[in-house]
């Protein structure tokens, strides 16, 4: 199926025309093709449930109104398969139970319009529950027809931009973004029985901080100053925590960066943060598993699931690994005996890792993580102690100067969730923000400014503080088996078509 188009003489326009015509009829019967409502007194799983035993052949004199859409018709309508939100149920309609004028308007419905019918409950000879109508009502008239049933719409440029039709005929996309409400609301619940307050933060913010990342840009007339969308929730959920609001807060939201797309990107995402005083990054680890095989068991009733070609088992406590020691025990290199940038370089570019000149000890450790020691994390664990000049929000480990007390969470080779023992020092966070000011003037547009108002905050005193923010797509990812995060944003962002 291609894009529904209006140029005159295609197939699909011609099928427009035809159920424009089926309008028309319908009009000089004296229907309304869109009328306001319906009494809908059962859904199709509802029955399927209800009478689950009983037998072929067998009538009840119990009469329900059902509605949903049309998903096909057989004997010029006798048989119709409806489906709700809930599953399909069998629809039968006869000349002996339906009147001349319902027969008539039955011989306009077709596959993808909307109607709701009334009848009793019958299990046909072979077996098959329905309805057996004796009034129906067209509900909605649809003009565009859906694809055809041994073709569906697999096209998948084409599922993400008509995302309503996807969900119409593929009942595993319908499944997923269930699963993803459900995921959403099982976070809350384990948060909840945590005790963590669930609050919310601006979208539109003065300047871009809380990560390392391209903001999008938006201007305010009324007030006539430039704002942009946020590209975290950190800083103004840390501010709570400087407040007192609550000892445990935590925000879901979403966030904008102004990057590039692929399948572990999207330009709008869905975060969730959370920070709790008098905790470490240890604390955030126990949290961040537990919070994850939590939602794992209650959505899909295990914390085995299988992603791809992998069995990952998501029972805690998950594995605990050094970024440094790992890469040491991958390439037998070990950058805490190297201290300075230069060297670390060439150090990177003898393991084959493409490093850039002026890249800082930092970046290089990292890139040569990422391309040495990523892709084989498979099983979830923590990466733990990131270098300092990578980690402008986190504190100095309390054992090493160089590093700082951050992890961040990996599981199928993918980053899931970043997480600290929050800076909470003032007078280091300026020092912090001051270098990431200067690459900034140096040209590295993801670097943040310097936050005036979060350090003023930071002087009225902040607690000791673990922080976490993770990627709900990319969770949502996980625990459906889904290969993009298209699959999982309802309407991802997408270029346009000329």
């Amino acid at each position: 199926m291609t894009l529904q188009t209006r140029e005159a003489g295609s197939a699909i326009e011609q099928i427009r025309q035809t159920r424009i015509q089926k309008l028309a009829d319908l009009a000089d019967k004296g229907v309304n093709p869109y009328p306001y409502k319906f009494d809908k007194t059962a859904s199709a799983k509802e029955l399927q449930e209800r009478y689950i035993d009983l037998p072929a052949g067998e009538e009840t004199t119990d009469i329900y109104s059902v509605a949903g859409r049309v998903m096909a018709i057989r004997n010029t309508g006798m048989f119709i398969d409806l489906m709700d939100d809930t599953g399909k149920i069998q629809i039968f309609s006869h000349k002996e139970n339906l009147p001349e004028e319902q027969l008539k308007i039955l011989k306009l419905v077709d596959i993808g319009d909307i109607v709701g019918f009334t009848g009793t409950i019958r299990r046909t000879p072979r077996g098959e529950l329905s309805v057996k109508s004796t009034d129906l009502k067209l509900l909605s008239k649809a003009l565009l027809p859906l694809p055809e049933k041994h073709h569906g719409l697999t096209d998948v440029e084409i599922r993400y931009r008509q995302r309503y039709v996807d969900l119409i005929v593929n009942e595993d996309v319908r499944d997923t973004f269930r699963k993803r409400s459900l995921i959403i609301q099982k976070i809350r619940e384990f948060l909840a029985k945590e005790g963590y307050l669930e609050v919310e933060t601006p979208i539109l913010q003065t300047m871009a901080s809380g990560a390392n990342a391209r903001p999008f840009t938006t201007h305010h007339n009324a007030l006539e100053m430039d704002l942009t969308l946020r590209i975290a929730l950190e800083l103004y959920l840390k501010r709570l925590i400087v407040g007192g609001i609550s000892e445990r807060v935590y925000e879901i939201g979403k966030c904008f960066r102004n990057e590039g797309i692929d399948t572990r990107h999207n330009p709008e995402f869905t975060m969730i943060e959370l920070y709790q005083a008098y905790a470490d990054y240890n604390d955030m680890m126990t949290l961040t598993e537990n919070m994850v095989a939590y939602v794992a068991q209650e959505v899909l009733g295990t914390m085995k699931i299988k992603y791809g070609e992998h069995e990952i088992d998501l029972t805690p406590p998950w594995d605990r690994k050094t970024m440094l020691g790992s890469i040491k025990e991958a390439t037998g290199v070990d950058f805490m005996e190297i201290y300075s940038a230069q060297q670390a370089i060439e150090t990177a570019r003898r393991l084959h890792v493409p490093v850039e000149d002026g890249m800082n000890w930092g970046q290089v450790v990292e890139a040569v993580f990422e391309e040495k020691i990523e892709p084989s994390l498979i099983q979830p664990c923590h990466i733990i102690d990131y270098p300092r000049e990578i980690s402008p929000l986190a504190k100095v480990h309390r054992n090493n100067d160089r590093l700082t007390e951050r992890f961040e969470t990996r599981v199928n080779g993918w980053e899931i969730a970043n997480a600290f023992s929050e800076l909470t020092d003032p007078i280091d966070q300026r020092m912090r923000f001051e270098a990431q000011a200067k690459a900034k003037a140096e040209g590295d547009e993801e670097a943040m400014d310097i936050d005036e108002d979060f350090i003023n905050a930071l002087e009225y005193g902040m607690p000791p503080t673990g922080g976490m923010g993770m990627g709900i797509d990319r969770l949502v990812m996980l625990l459906t088996d889904s290969p993009s995060i298209r699959d999982v944003i309802a309407f991802p962002t997408m270029r346009n078509k000329e």
